[in-house]
């Protein structure tokens, strides 16, 4: 990376460190900066461009549905902050383009990124969704938009379209059954697969033991 490239970083760094540093959804700072320090260990072994997956990796909840109601505007803030950094159209545009692919948008959506910087960066955000952190994140945001912890009587649904899933209104558990416990078979590249896998095998005790308690059935004695 060259010396201006991590100008730039630093720069987008102080960015998104003011644009999340209110947020309670669990979209926060530190889970950018989760994001950005596993993408760039991903980057070490499994190659890629370093500025494009450290940039992009900053970048990635800027604009996302789930945190504004206005993706354009914040589309077009975004651009025009980057622009003012001294960031070509061309690299922008690759940044926009990686950014695009990062969110899950469905069970039945295929979201297979096209490159490997757009792989490595939904591969470090997926990964910040699963295990101890994965959890904590999920109530944390369920509470922010005022989901309920558990409808038993509520299923989980495989959403067909992004539209599906953006407008539907379900519980923290169901989540876990609509994308969290989907994300492992998804990984793409072989250095985050391990790691996925091992979260995705805490997810599934605290999921046993979660149901258990919700019916009763474990007991102290």
């Amino acid at each position: 990376m060259t010396t201006q490239q991590q100008n730039y970083i630093e720069q987008i760094d102080q960015l998104v460190a003011q644009h999340h540093a209110k947020d309670v959804t669990g979209h926060d700072y530190y889970h950018i900066k989760r994001v950005h320090n596993l993408a760039t260990h991903l980057q070490s072994l499994e190659g890629g461009d370093l500025f494009l997956i450290q940039a992009a990796s900053l970048l990635h909840d800027y604009a996302d549905f789930k945190l504004t109601d206005d993706i354009e505007h914040a589309h077009q803030d975004l651009r025009q902050a980057l622009t003012d950094f001294g960031i070509d159209r061309t690299t922008i545009n690759q940044l926009f383009h990686i950014i695009a692919q990062t969110s899950f948008k469905g069970a039945n959506v295929d979201t297979t990124p096209d490159s490997i910087e757009a792989q490595i960066v939904q591969d470090a955000d997926r990964i910040d969704a699963l295990g101890a952190i994965g959890i904590a994140r999920t109530f944390a945001y369920g509470g922010a938009k005022n989901s309920p912890i558990h409808h038993p009587d509520q299923a989980p649904v495989q959403h067909d379209t992004f539209e599906q899933y953006k407008s539907s209104r379900s519980s923290s558990i169901n989540h876990f059954y609509e994308k969290l416990l989907l994300l492992k078979d998804r990984i793409n590249t072989p250095a985050a697969k391990h790691i996925a896998q091992q979260r995705h095998d805490f997810m599934l005790a605290y999921l046993e033991q979660f149901h258990q308690e919700w019916e009763g059935t474990t007991v102290a004695t």
